[in-house]
């Protein structure tokens, strides 16, 4: 039985060659794309794609920058299942759009990542918004909170007005490493 599963011997050494080039350029794409670097919540890794320059310059500019990276706001919090789902799921679709070269001139958030954010806010701001003496500006936050989000006020919190990949010219970013190991850049020279 076991017998009619198994390749004829002639295939053996040009499926192990074909399965060795493949998990080669497996290999070859993680490194490149540095996938690894999606797994932890360094705020430079959103400047692998170099769309991301002015979010990261902005957020880089803002009163967030020293409590918050860019996951605080941007993956559910509630388990860790959920949050790697998530950003799996978002970066997965990022890297569809970037590799079909469909990505927009302006960058808006999706619907789920905005209802992400939108409850991030509320996690991280808990109490200013429960307690009346933080909350002035705030008349009935309870009874209308299902109908607002908190970029209905704080329109620049904490991106400032990124309309466009040109609204901040002069923003300094990380640039990414080259991915060229240093072997091949001395055959260059």
């Amino acid at each position: 039985m076991i017998q009619r599963l198994l390749p004829p011997k002639i295939w053996k050494i040009p499926v192990i060659l074909s399965m060795g080039i493949l998990a080669g350029l497996f290999c070859l794409l993680v490194y490149l794309s540095k996938a690894h670097s999606y797994l932890s919540d360094d705020p430079q890794t959103c400047v692998n794609c170099h769309i991301m320059a002015p979010q990261y310059a902005t957020w880089n500019h803002s009163s967030h920058r020293q409590w918050t990276n860019c996951n605080d706001c941007h993956v559910p919090h509630n388990n860790v299942l959920n949050k790697y789902f998530f950003k799996a799921q978002d970066g997965l679709r990022h890297a569809t759009i970037f590799t079909l070269r469909q990505e927009p001139q302006v960058i808006f958030i999706h619907e789920a990542g905005a209802e992400v954010v939108h409850q991030n806010c509320i996690r991280c701001h808990e109490r200013q918004l429960l307690d009346a003496r933080q909350s002035g500006c705030l008349a009935n936050y309870e009874e209308n909170r299902t109908s607002r989000v908190c970029w209905d006020c704080h329109r620049e919190v904490p991106h400032g007005r990124v309309n466009s990949l040109s609204s901040t010219p002069n923003a300094q970013v990380p640039l990414p490493e080259s991915p060229v190991p240093d072997w091949i850049k001395k055959l260059n020279d």
